[in-house]
């Protein structure tokens, strides 16, 4: 068992987003990290409750996550649960209080190349860890879940842009786990008669973004002029999709009242190289990057493009952050706050 909880409830008044998310009560696994923790900013100001569980895991440093939360710790609407998703007991102990009226599932081990050397660890986390949360939601009733999936279950898909319905082939254990996650959500969905809408999320970049992805890698490295490592010659390309973007879709698909299961695309559907990222990258900093070329990565893809189609559609998505856009916004706050990152 994890960390004693106990729990405040603060009703706020009503504000201007659609009636399904005002005054929920929301449970956010992974809320301390870069895209949860971006979620929360919003949502706390808009609904009764945010529990946050996340781990703390070491794959990069706590203090980072910490500074994350810090203004979410003051406002009584939120509490943390520091517990795993593995730990089912805890889990259950937090679901008997909680009340929820959604789950926002963002807690996962992330990242293809580490997944190659720890493939037991991800399937652990990404699947065990999934079918704890799914599992009580049945039991709670819990009405609907929103699954943080990922654009890596594409794979090498042969047809960009890659539509929902396009052939899924995963390359990584990474990927092979947020699938198999997919499947887990749609026989949940089907046996229990939870709306669940499973959102495969696009390189997302920004503000908190995590230290060991390309963007704030790059931005690091360069401007220390230090060596940047490029797999391959620097023509593969990324839909690249800023954070405030994704988190107007997950808001969005907080609100969505259709069919049971739906798997909706969040991206840019912009695709960009990597040569023109890092050229985005020397603009914005001013420096010119020093490049270590090596070889393809196992796992690696050489393109991602979202057909965002589906997400217009269902959710009103519309993606307002170009990468021209975007890159300076994330430099100007990669400086700011560079001795903690």
């Amino acid at each position: 068992m994890g960390i004693p909880l106990c729990f405040s409830v603060f009703w706020i008044q009503p504000c201007d987003i659609s009636p399904p998310v005002d005054n929920q009560r929301i449970l956010i696994t992974g809320g301390a990290g870069f895209i949860g923790s971006h979620l929360v900013d919003r949502l706390l100001p808009r609904v009764s409750r945010v529990v946050v569980v996340d781990n703390f895991d070491p794959f990069y440093a706590a203090e980072i996550k910490h500074r994350n939360i810090a203004p979410h710790l003051e406002n009584p609407a939120y509490l943390l649960s520091e517990n795993d998703i593995r730990d089912f007991g805890a889990l259950d102990h937090l679901f008997s209080e909680g009340d929820f009226d959604t789950i926002v599932h963002f807690a996962a081990k992330a990242g293809v190349r580490p997944s190659l050397a720890d493939s037991r660890g991800y399937f652990d986390t990404n699947v065990n860890g999934t079918l704890n949360l799914l599992e009580l939601a049945a039991r709670y009733r819990v009405p609907k879940i929103i699954f943080g999936s990922s654009s890596s279950i594409y794979g090498d898909s042969p047809n960009p842009p890659f539509r929902e319905d396009s052939l899924s082939l995963p390359i990584s254990p990474y990927a092979a786990s947020k699938a198999a996650g997919e499947l887990l959500a749609h026989t949940y969905s089907h046996l229990h008669g939870i709306r669940i809408i499973c959102l495969r999320l696009f390189t997302v970049y920004g503000t908190r973004q995590r230290p060991d992805l390309a963007i704030h890698k790059f931005a690091r490295l360069i401007n220390a002029q230090e060596p940047i490592p490029v797999y391959g010659n620097g023509t593969s390309e990324r839909d690249y999709t800023y954070i405030d973007d994704i988190i107007d879709g997950v808001v969005a698909a907080l609100g969505y009242e259709g069919s049971d299961f739906e798997t909706i695309n969040l991206g840019e559907s912009q695709t960009v190289s990597l040569n023109r990222l890092i050229g985005l990258l020397e603009e914005a900093l001013g420096k010119h990057a020093l490049i270590e070329r090596l070889p393809n990565q196992p796992g690696d893809v050489a393109r991602t493009h979202a057909d965002i189609s589906k997400a217009r559609r269902l959710l009103g998505y519309s993606p307002s952050t170009p990468i021209e856009a975007g890159i300076p916004k994330f430099v100007e706050w990669f400086l700011q706050n560079e001795s903690n990152t």
